[in-house]
This record gives C-alpha cells, structure tokens and sequence, in this order.
C-alpha cells in the first residue's frame, strides 16, 4: 500500500495563509522584526539569507544556559518565524535561550521538504557551533516545532541524510530533547500503521528525496532524545495515529516520549484553544529535563 500524510496539501489551507497574514500584521511582511531579539545569518543559499531570532533572557547567570530552537509550521510551503514568539518569549524569561527560525518554503524558495530538512539541520549545527558566543549550553539543545516545523524538528534527531556538502558534520545536529506540536512524524508505509487510505501518496519528486529518507519514524532508534508530543484527537491533517506509532516505537527502543492527547482538538491547536496547557506542560517537560528551575 502506497500512502503518505496530505501534508503538502491540506496544511497550505490551514496553517500557512494564516501565518503569513499574522506575520504582515504583527512585523510589516517577510521577514520579520522580531522586538526585544537580535538576528542573525545561520546559512545562505544564493540570494537567500536564513535567520535565526534570539530571544535572550533578561537576568543571567554567567553560565552557559539550555536553549530552544522552534521551526514554523506551513507545509513547508509557507508561515513565519513568528509562529512561536510568544513561546519563545515566556521560556526566555524563565531562563533559558529561545530562537526562532527561519528555512526555506515553496513559495518563497521554491524550496522542497528535503531542502527543508537540510536547513533545519543546518540551523541546529549553527546553533551548537557558535554555542560558546551565544552562552548557550550545546548539551541542553532543545528542538522544537509545529506541524511541518514539527518534522523538521523530528527530522534532526531522526534522519540520517539530507545534509549539504559544504555542512561541517563534525558538529552535531543532534538535539538533547524535543518538543513537537502536532507533528509530521510518518511520510511512507510503516509496519502497523494503517491509515485507511488517508493521504495522497506524496512522492520522490514531491519531497526531493524518497519518502521514507524524510520520514522520522523510519529512523528512531535508541538514543533518540527525550521527547514530548503534543497533538489534537480530531487532527485531520496530521493523523492522531501517527504520533501514537511514534511514541510506541520511541518507547521500545528505550527511549523517552510523552504523548498528549486533546481531545476535540483539530490542526494547529496549540496557539489557539490550549496554547496554555502546552506551555505548562513544555515548561514542566523541561523542568524535568533540568534545563528550566522548579516553579515557587
């Protein structure tokens, strides 16, 4: 059976247009200026310079802090690095580094998921290599995402390839944990999993590579970092299912995932309805990690 998530489709109409409105209205278009961050180039492709915003905590320790990195959901078609900018502010001020992302899309790029995949891991190398300079820890490196941000996140602790040439693998793009929202975790057939003929059966020249080079779940195995999942029961984008293998593959390879299930709760939740439950629960997460102190 031939099938993959209807992502490059369905997450167009639900996420990206939105994102991009948002973006225009908050920041005056694309790219955006992100106030209280600095910005900075972590890769140039061509004309295309890729930034990160940083958002820094206001008191520190002098010691080097966790950080997060978030990638922006809009089927790798569009969406903005503003997507988690009010997550990014309220993890700042409890202390850690958080940093916003940017990466190539199709619409502006004409950029394939692969494309994105290599940027994402680009980013976090950037990250980890110039840790020192930021005051970031490079061993309390926290990966984040939504949607197709959310593979994105998925994919640099999962997927094996899809680096460039001129990428200095000799620094890790490997995260030390995750926090995905509503993920893409699932991108061709997998043992177990029967979507019922949900998808469209994305392929090779749709992805730039083989679906299952891109798909995370192809690729965990122990080791893979410690994991919280956060997804609506009505998603109709992003199959519930999917994250539901995920997290019972994660497990019995001996790693760490917790899943959180809405219920109700369709695509793109996690800003909307419950953007205070998963936010509790992420800062809890990463109290549990060490990376942010116990709430007094």
């Amino acid at each position: 059976m031939r099938f993959a998530l209807a992502f490059l489709s369905l997450c167009v109409a639900l996420s990206a247009g939105a994102q991009e409105k948002t973006a225009k209205k908050k920041a005056g278009g694309y790219p955006p200026t992100i106030e209280g961050t600095k910005s900075e180039t972590y890769r140039k492709v061509g004309e295309t310079e890729l930034k990160v915003w940083i958002f820094e905590p206001v008191q520190k320790s002098g010691k080097p802090l966790p950080a997060i990195v978030f990638f922006f959901g809009g089927g790798w078609v569009g969406g903005s690095p503003t997507q988690f900018e009010p997550q990014s502010r309220n993890l700042a001020g409890r202390g850690m580094v958080a940093i916003v992302a940017d990466y190539r899309v199709k619409t502006r790029q004409d950029a394939k998921p692969a494309d994105c995949v290599s940027d994402a891991k680009a980013c976090v190398r950037w990250v980890r290599a110039n840790a020192s300079r930021l005051g970031i820890d490079p061993e309390r490196i926290a990966v984040g995402g939504g949607s197709a941000g959310g593979h994105l996140a998925a994919s640099t602790a999962t997927v094996p390839g899809l680096d460039d040439a001129k990428d200095d693998k000799s620094v890790s793009c490997l995260p030390n944990a995750l926090v995905l929202f509503n993920p893409g975790t699932v991108m061709a057939p997998f043992p177990g999993l029967d979507l019922k003929g949900f998808g469209a059966g994305l392929d090779k020249a749709k992805f730039g590579c083989e679906p299952t080079e891109i798909s995370p779940l192809h690729h965990v195995k122990k080791g893979t970092p410690p994991t919280i999942i956060f997804h609506g029961k009505a998603d109709t984008t992003v199959p519930y299912s999917t994250v539901e293998k995920f997290a019972e593959v994660m497990k019995t390879a001996g790693n760490r995932c917790e899943l959180i299930g809405y219920e109700g709760q369709p695509h793109g939740f996690f800003n909307k309805a419950k953007y205070a439950e998963t936010l509790a629960a992420t800062d809890a997460f990463l109290v549990s990690l060490g990376y942010l102190p116990a709430k007094k």
